[in-house]
C-alpha cells in the first residue's frame, strides 16, 4: 500500500532533505531507517521538494509503500513518531495509491524570516536572518510584486533536473511586525515549483534593496536578466520553511 504523510522537520541537523552517500545525515536517510525498522526491509521516501542543509518545514510532503501494516494511519504516525529523532514528526497519513508528492503537486509555498534587531536574538538562531541594517517594507514589497506571474528565473537558481527555468508564482509578499528584539519580517511565496536556492536568492537581493544598496530599478533589471551571474549572495538557510505543498482534489 502507498502512503501519503506530512512532516515537520528542524533541517538544522542534517544535510538537507534528499539521501546522500554514505551516512551522511539527511531528512529522508531518517524517515526511511525508522520505516525499515518497522518493515524489516529498505523503503523508499519519496518528497515533495529537496530542501537545503539547514532548511526547515511544517509542511513537506512524502510517500512510501509499506506493505503488510494492518494497523491504520493513526497508529502508522504513532509508530513512526516513537522511532524518529525528535527534530522529525510525522504530523499526519493517509492511504494513497498512485499518489507521487512532487509530480502531482500543484505549488509549494515558503516562508522566509528576517529578524532586524540591533542585538541578535539567540533564541532564534537557527530559526531566522538576524540584520541589524534597517530594511524598508515598501521597498520589500515593490520587488517581491516583480516576481508574481510566469517568469524566466535563471536569475535565480538552476532547475533540480533538466534545463527549464521558467516558473509561475502565485503569490510573493512580505509582512512586517514588531518584536520585542526589533522588526520582524516574512516573506511567503509560493509557485508552482522552485530552483535550486531560487528562494534564498530572492530573499538575498530583495533585502539589498529594502536596505538600500540596490535601487528597484536595478532589481528587476538583474531579475530579467536571467542570468545567474547576476544574483546576490543567498540569504542563509535557516530562515527558510517549507510551510506547505497544494495538491488537486
Amino acid at each position: 500500500m502507498r502512503y501519503r504523510a506530512t512532516l515537520a522537520y528542524d533541517g538544522s541537523a542534517y544535510w538537507g532533505f534528499q539521501r546522500q552517500a554514505g551516512d551522511t545525515p539527511t531528512v529522508q536517510k531518517a524517515v526511511e531507517d525508522a520505516l525499515m525498522g518497522m518493515a524489516g526491509r529498505p523503503v523508499i521516501v519519496v518528497g515533495a521538494g529537496r530542501t537545503d542543509t539547514g532548511v526547515h518545514a511544517t509542511g513537506q510532503v512524502i510517500s512510501f509503500d509499506l506493505e503488510g501494516w494492518s494497523h491504520g494511519t493513526k497508529t502508522l504516525v504513532k509508530a513512526l513518531n516513537a522511532v524518529l529523532p525528535p527534530d522529525i514528526r510525522v504530523r499526519d497519513a493517509a492511504e494513497a495509491p498512485g499518489f507521487h508528492p512532487r509530480f502531482d503537486a500543484r505549488s509549494r509555498r515558503y516562508r522566509y524570516v528576517i529578524l532586524r534587531a540591533d542585538v541578535p536574538n539567540p533564541l532564534l538562531n537557527g530559526r531566522a536572518w538576524m540584520l541589524t541594517r534597517p530594511l524598508d517594507e515598501a521597498r520589500l514589497q515593490a520587488a517581491a510584486a516583480m516576481l508574481v506571474g510566469t517568469h524566466d528565473f535563471a536569475t535565480f537558481g538552476h532547475p533540480p533536473q533538466g534545463d527549464n527555468t521558467v516558473r509561475e508564482v502565485f503569490h510573493s509578499a512580505w509582512a512586517q511586525r514588531p518584536d520585542p528584539w526589533g522588526e520582524v519580517f516574512e516573506y511567503v511565496v509560493e509557485a508552482t515549483a522552485f530552483l535550486h536556492h531560487q528562494v534564498r536568492r530572492m530573499v538575498g537581493m530583495m533585502a539589498e534593496v529594502g536596505m538600500g544598496r540596490l535601487s528597484i530599478d536595478a532589481f528587476g533589471e538583474r531579475f530579467r536578466a536571467a542570468d545567474l551571474r547576476q544574483a546576490n549572495r543567498a540569504a542563509p538557510p535557516q530562515g527558510l520553511i517549507l510551510e506547505a505543498v497544494r495538491y488537486r482534489e
